[in-house]
């Protein structure tokens, strides 16, 4: 341990911002090292703008962050990973960086335009494709208002910077101004001539603009639709050396094991870039994508990579603990609160709203792209644009997974093709207007490298249109749909979505067998930090699919009483089952954390308010109503009623999905903080401070207190789950033949009246621990003759000291502790 290519039994994500950098960090590693982790999981550590509280806005990749600590906090950090066992796995961001002052590339590119040596670095249409005026300029959408109306008021100014040169400041922003255009200006003349400021910055190589104009006319490619975040052009190899130095120096030096790839989908050639990361980090690095599977999806064929991040993982437990039996009933329910009853037309109609809306610049290129295409074919060439562009939206809103991945002189594959012959077809249902010949078009240039390669233009539109299908359903489905499909809210996860509803456990042993053949070495998440809610809230929402028609009365009794908190319409029943479903599961959560959630999660719905086009009156309606609901003693008793019954059911399914996370195949990944109960709601809830001193004091507890105990007399405290965390991680580091590359994965039987609220099975070649978890558990009054066929042997329980073998009883299993970790010596504390 503490070297690359060591023991990878367990990482632990932790989120670095000033205040909390490289020395924070490095003091938990005693602590991570006695929890039973190997890798400490670093947020993206590359300097970002000043202040960043991610650090996905990177400005320079050359640099470790000043923030966190820089090059020496660095040192001091992986000396201290070293001293403790631990290797790092580092969360790097290939696909964009900051468009902002800091960042020197940028800079030279606004100053500099196409002379500019980094013009070409950031992947900007200098040929002015949308807007013939733009060519050989970039626009910035960052005015409040027209660029004419900020000139009059005087929010655009010049000052001289530190260097002497002249820059034009905005509010918070600066932007350069060329040496050309300043060289006879007095500075504090031009300050007060809104017509000579106006001069000089049309003689700049970019525009400054209203932000609304972005959405339609923005000629840079951005991270989805943020335009503070422009995209990088990975697949040049200046720009990837460039970018990647300082990380494979990491590398090289052993001060990283390995590399987590943010967003890989955005990327232009993903396959391609991955090969070239491999290459240069060698076979030994240990490297997982940030790649979302959809349902039935499976990672690509031959990427040189250890696997995901793990949210299919994520959405997989959640499924696994909902009952198949709540589906309708929470359905009926949504559709009585005015929500939607069909969840793929509402997909569709989300993902077309954001294409003409924050997406509509990227979609606009595509459609030009096609245009040129079509004008040199005769069956085509009198398309509209307009034509151009429904086909291209409207073919991009029927695909049911992120994108596919067809490279030059590489044809997709059977599963891509497939999905893109069925989205054809769902098009075709929809909307038969749209021409079918054209949708075969694109299909043909998606499909056949033949028909694309040699044509500049349509190779382009190939690659492009993969990268917008990405950024639309990440922006149509988890960032709009998910907001509206609130039937059940715990399914609406990173790698998840309203369908398909549950699991079996069927379908969880077949997921496991294929991840111990294929992948290893992926990781498994239950909560990150891009999860919209934390596993425990998952846990104890996924409940309510067991109770729905007494979830349904509850929640219409209290849509009745709360109408007097109303104005009007206001908030609708969709947002109204959300804020139901969020105080439940996250309960108890304070108002100011339920007023920010709920701010969010409205307009991130786009039904009413958004953040594109907020509605005060909404906003404002909406607010009164959480805060009404807070300051209603009489409504909050009843929230407590409801939750009270919920909460160690809750935990039940709480330390199911810890165990199955622990002890499935891939390496299991915590989120800061999650090893004790935690209920966290989106970020940036679920970035808030954790207790590091509780931890500490509880893991040294661990080691003496019961499991049963933990149980019955300190289950609040969270001592249960880590308790159970810290023991499966030891049984891994004591035994990794069983659990690694080389273990195996063996479903067990289970027998009795409630066969199919159990979850059994072994790992390890020659089996040596077992894993039993419940699910559905409040359909379980009593075991009764429900047993787990254990393998041939005697198995001690990890939890506890009792000894089982042949048929175990679940009454005998879980009697003490809600579930079973077994193996076959007995728990030996170090």
């Amino acid at each position: 341990m503490g070297e690359r290519g060591g023991d990878r039994r367990a990482t632990y994500r932790v989120q670095l911002r000033r205040g909390f950098g490289f020395e924070a960090a490095a003091s938990l590693c005693r602590y991570l090292r006695d929890l039973g982790v190997s890798h400490l999981y670093c947020s993206p550590s590359l300097q970002a703008v000043a202040g960043s509280e991610h650090g996905y806005d990177v400005v320079d990749p050359t640099r470790l962050s000043a923030d966190l600590g820089g090059e020496a906090g660095f040192s001091r950090l992986h000396a201290a990973a070293v001293d403790a066992g631990l290797a790092i796995l580092l969360d790097i961001v290939p696909n964009h960086m900051a468009a902002d002052a800091a960042n020197p590339w940028w800079w030279d590119v606004l100053e500099c335009g196409e002379s500019s040596a980094h013009a070409t670095w950031f992947d900007i249409d200098w040929t002015g494709m949308l807007d013939p005026r733009m060519r050989g300029r970039v626009l910035l959408p960052v005015l409040d208002d027209h660029v004419g109306r900020v000139l009059e008021c005087g929010d655009l100014r010049v000052e001289r910077g530190q260097d002497g040169r002249l820059a034009v400041r905005y509010h918070e922003h600066r932007f350069p101004l060329s040496s050309e255009s300043t060289r006879d200006l007095d500075p504090e003349a031009l300050g007060r001539d809104a017509a000579g400021l106006d001069a000089v910055l049309r003689a700049q190589a970019y525009r400054l603009a209203r932000w609304r104009v972005g959405m339609e006319e923005v000629n840079y490619r951005r991270f989805f639709d943020i335009t503070s975040l422009v995209a990088l052009r990975a697949e040049d190899p200046a720009v990837f050396q460039a970018t990647h130095g300082l990380v494979l120096e990491l590398l090289r030096r052993g001060e990283v094991d390995g590399l987590r790839i943010d967003h890989v989908d955005g990327l232009r050639l993903p396959r391609a870039y991955l090969q070239r990361l491999r290459d240069e980090a060698g076979e030994g690095a240990w490297m997982v994508v940030e790649k979302i599977l959809g349902d039935g999806e499976a990672l690509p064929d031959g990427w040189p990579v250890q696997g995901t991040t793990g949210y299919e993982f994520a959405a997989l437990t959640t499924r696994l603990l909902t009952d198949p039996r709540g589906d309708e009933p929470l359905a009926e329910l949504l559709r009585e609160m005015g929500g939607p009853g069909d969840v793929d037309a509402e997909a569709r109609a989300a993902k077309l709203q954001v294409m003409a809306q924050t997406l509509s610049a990227d979609v606009s290129r595509l459609a030009v792209l096609l245009r040129r295409i079509c004008d040199r074919l005769p069956r085509h060439r009198d398309h509209t644009l307009a034509e151009l562009r429904t086909a291209v939206s409207e073919l991009v809103a029927a695909m049911p997974v992120y994108r596919t991945y067809a490279e030059p002189g590489r044809a997709v594959g059977e599963d891509g093709a497939a999905r893109l012959q069925a989205a054809v077809a769902q098009v075709r249902a929809a909307r038969p207007d749209v021409d079918a010949e054209l949708l075969a078009l694109i299909v043909h240039l998606v499909l056949d490298p033949a028909a694309r390669d040699g044509d500049a233009d349509a190779l382009d539109f190939v690659l492009r249109l993969q990268q917008v299908s990405s950024a639309v359903m990440a922006k149509g489905m988890e960032d709009t749909t998910f907001y509206r499909a609130v039937a059940l809210a715990a399914l609406n996860e990173v790698g998840g979505g309203p369908r398909p509803f549950s699991a079996s456990v069927a379908e969880l042993h077949a997921h496991n067998a294929t991840v111990q053949s294929r992948w290893p070495e992926t990781l498994l998440a239950t909560t990150t930090h891009d999860t919209k809610r934390s596993e425990d809230v998952r846990a104890r929402l996924a409940l309510l699919s067991e109770i729905p028609t007494e979830w349904a009365r509850t929640v219409l009794a209290w849509r009745g009483r709360n109408a007097q908190h109303r104005r009007g319409e206001w908030p609708d029943g969709v947002m109204e089952l959300l804020l139901y479903q969020s105080m439940v599961g996250a309960w108890p959560v304070d108002r100011e954390r339920m007023l920010a959630y709920m701010e969010k999660a409205s307009r991130e719905a786009k039904l009413h308010t958004s953040w594109i086009d907020p509605s005060p009156e909404y906003d404002a309606a909406l607010r009164g109503f959480v805060e009404a609901l807070y300051g209603d003693a009489g409504f909050l008793e009843e929230v407590e009623e409801v939750v009270r019954p919920l909460i160690q059911p809750g935990r039940v399914n709480a330390l199911a999905t810890a165990l199955l996370k622990l002890t499935s195949p891939g390496v299991p990944d915590l989120y800061q903080g999650c090893e004790l109960w935690t209920l966290s709601l989106v970020d940036p809830d679920n970035r808030r401070p954790v207790d590091w001193e509780l931890r500490r004091a509880l893991l040294e507890r661990s080691r003496t207190v019961p499991a049963a105990q933990a149980w019955s007399d300190e289950a609040d405290s969270g001592l249960p789950k880590l308790l159970l965390t810290r023991r499966a991680l030891l049984l891994r580091e004591r035994h990794p033949e069983l659990f690694g590359v080389d273990g195996a994965y063996l479903p067990l039987a289970v027998t009795g009246a409630c066969a199919e609220h159990v979850v059994a099975f072994a790992r390890g070649a020659a089996p040596g621990a077992v894993t039993v978890v419940p699910r559905l558990v409040l359909g379980v009054r009593d075991w009764g003759d429900t047993a787990v066929r254990l393998p041939e042997g005697g198995w001690v329980d990890q939890l506890g000291d009792r000894r089982f073998a042949g048929d175990a009883p679940l009454r005998e299993l879980l009697a003490g502790f809600p579930v079973a970790l077994l193996a076959r010596q007995p728990f030996e504390e170090r």
